[in-house]
């Protein structure tokens, strides 16, 4: 009898997640709660690609130069760029999101020197980087708004200067 109690152990436990399991898993509603898919947007403009992602308490935009070559500047020029060069590369956020930081990005900026032009600006290497922004949800839809200037070693395009692109939360 003791050996056949231990046996049935297993058999009993495993029986009873099967029967518990469709109890706690999606309850008939596809097991995804509204707030924990991300939420996401795309377009190109002045040839950079723009994926924006909100997941949690997180929103991030990856800029991708549709051209080989090409840069977008750092988060760190100053607004108005240097001397009146550059476009810094912004994320933030409005109406149903509020950010809990500053942005930060995947990637570290180096130095372009233009000598003709005396001057040194913070750019990202080329090719795509991500811009992460900490935040905190306060609403059902979010705008997300941001700004960037794509370059290469001998062309610029048109700059894009506060982008609103509205997401569903």
């Amino acid at each position: 009898m003791r050996r056949t109690a231990r046996a049935a152990a297993p058999a009993l436990v495993l029986g009873a997640l099967a029967v518990l399991t469709p109890a706690c898993g999606d309850g008939g509603d596809g097991g995804e709660r509204r707030d924990a898919r991300p939420a996401t947007a795309r377009f190109v403009e002045s040839g950079v690609e723009v994926s924006i992602t909100v997941t949690g308490a997180r929103v991030e935009a990856v800029f991708r130069p549709t051209r080989a070559g090409f840069h977008v500047y750092s988060v760190d020029l100053p607004s108005g760029g240097v001397d009146g060069l550059g476009v810094p590369t912004r994320l933030g956020v409005r109406s149903g999101l509020t950010a809990t930081g500053r942005p930060t990005a995947d990637r570290a900026a180096r130095t372009l020197a233009l000598p003709a032009l005396k001057v040194s600006l913070p750019v990202y290497p080329d090719g795509p980087v991500t811009l992460s922004l900490p935040v905190r949800r306060t609403g059902p839809a979010a705008e997300v708004v941001v700004s960037y200037g794509a370059c290469s070693s001998g062309a610029c395009l048109a700059p894009v200067t506060d982008r609103v692109t509205r997401i569903d939360l």
